[in-house]
């Protein structure tokens, strides 16, 4: 076995097809998980950090750009997603485009990335849960909402952990509901707000460089769209999803492209409305539409935002935790690692052990570790995976240019290579101590692939089991 052992794209095919995760959802159960993953943290904090510290009001182009690089990245999902419906997202594309050791750390990076996503999510979720019952004159002691003690934040990852054994179509099901109310709560912020904005809040649109690279001014722009880049994470989830969809080959791309077009148009009408009603010099705060609310007068909607965004962040989680089981349930199975993580439950069809292994060890990270911690780690991965999935792309065209391709991404080599290229400006541009730390967790997963991964990894899918493991 080497280490550039590549999965032959025709036993994808028949991983597809052997059927051990229940197919249940249809498309708009897809959309939803992609508006669950991509709705939370972005458009409820980074809007005010990225326009009061970098761009202005022309975050809205910050937006823009960042929407049109995962826009370049999803239609390559969306061919891959389509032309091979197994879960595993970037890891499972890799597997079949540059070999065994590329998938090997971008599926190690991608555990890191879902895994460290859900549990910043979570303790953002216990921010506003604070908040909210400080509101209605219940106070919970920092004693019990913050590290190394985040009670909130543990129960929560617990419950979504839960619902995710339960049952994938619940799971969907609960999280379209979610989905349905946050978005209407943004909606409904746009409505009650567009009456009080002030034009001379959005003047001038690109406010002057103040001589720091990054600092206003089209650097600003620049930088505006590298922090909003993280606020569109997300859309890339839906693709984990994929053995589970009921059409996958019609249903992915809709799934990716509708969810990132949807939250894309959401987000521009909010920045607009924000920005309009509250100089964005005054945005530098956890909860942004909260101070929008507050500046109209209309403070009933207060309560109303912080419930949206704690509905908000929890289908987040929902969604991240989903994409995080599914990756060990992928490489679980291709026997990179052990084979208890790709057991199904005999009931509900879903990879229980996985499930519940992942959400107590981000339990106990999202209660012991500061938010800011953990976020440091989560954008880097997203990034390097959008890199290699819209490279191969390109060599899946060259080495199989017959396979069948219900979806083809428009434009190749052009797209791809924009993509990847938007995609590694942004990781070039990445604090230093943010690539130590990748460096550092990758290290381990080599030891992990030369110790186990590499001895016990199945080069075809005729030495798999093509068991259902249940336990």
């Amino acid at each position: 076995m080497g280490l550039f052992t590549k999965k032959p794209f025709a036993e994808l095919q028949a991983e597809a097809d052997r059927g051990l995760l229940r197919r249940s959802l249809g498309p708009w159960h897809l959309i939803a998980l992609g508006i669950g993953s991509i709705i939370g943290t972005g458009i409820f904090v980074l809007t005010g950090t990225a326009a009061s510290q970098n761009a202005g009001p022309a975050l809205v182009l910050s937006m823009l750009i960042s929407a049109a690089g995962c826009a370049f990245a999803g239609l390559c999902y969306a061919e891959f997603a389509a032309m091979v419906p197994v879960a595993g997202s970037a890891y499972t594309y890799a597997y079949a485009t540059v070999g065994e050791i590329f998938a090997w750390i971008i599926g190690w990076d991608l555990i890191l990335e879902y895994a460290l996503s859900t549990a910043t999510v979570a303790v953002g979720w216990s921010g506003y849960l604070v908040s909210l019952a400080r509101d209605l004159g219940v106070t919970i002691p920092p004693a019990l909402s913050t590290p190394p003690f985040n009670v909130p934040a543990i129960l929560i990852v617990i419950v979504v952990a839960a619902l995710l054994v339960v049952g994938i179509k619940e799971s969907a099901d609960a999280n379209t509901v979610l989905v349905a109310i946050k978005s209407l709560v943004l909606v409904v912020f746009v409505v009650a707000g567009a009456s009080y904005v002030n034009r001379a809040n959005l003047t001038p649109f690109i406010p002057e460089n103040t001589g720091a690279f990054g600092s206003f001014g089209w650097s600003g722009v620049l930088r505006g769209a590298g922090v909003m880049f993280f606020a569109y994470i997300g859309f890339d989830a839906v693709s984990t999803a994929a053995q589970e969809a009921k059409n996958p080959a019609r249903d992915m791309p809709v799934g990716i492209l509708g969810s990132l077009g949807i939250c894309t148009v959401l987000y521009v009408l909010v920045a607009i409305v924000l920005l309009g009603i509250v100089p964005y010099a005054q945005l530098n705060v956890a909860d942004p539409l909260a101070v929008g609310i507050d500046a109209t007068g209309l403070t009933w909607l207060r309560p109303v935002i912080k419930v949206a965004a704690l509905f908000g962040l929890f289908s987040t989680m929902l969604v991240t935790l989903l994409a995080q089981t599914r990756i060990f349930y992928s490489m679980s199975r291709d026997g990179l690692l052990p084979r208890a993580f790709s057991n199904v439950h005999p009931r509900f069809r879903t990879p229980h052990v996985s499930t519940i292994l992942t959400g107590s060890i981000i339990a106990l990270a999202a209660g012991l570790t500061p938010i800011n911690v953990l976020s440091q780690l989560v954008s880097i991965g997203t990034l390097l995976a959008f890199v290699l999935v819209c490279i191969g792309v390109i060599v899946l065209r060259r080495t199989a240019p017959d396979a069948p391709r219900p979806f083809r991404t428009p434009a190749v080599p052009a797209v791809p290579i924009a993509g990847a290229a938007i995609c590694l400006a942004q990781m070039i541009g990445l604090p230093l101590a943010t690539w130590e730390r990748l460096f550092i967790w990758l290290a381990i997963g080599l030891v992990v692939y030369v110790t186990f991964g590499r001895r016990h990894s199945l080069t075809s899918l005729t030495e798999i089991d093509t068991r259902a493991p249940v336990v």
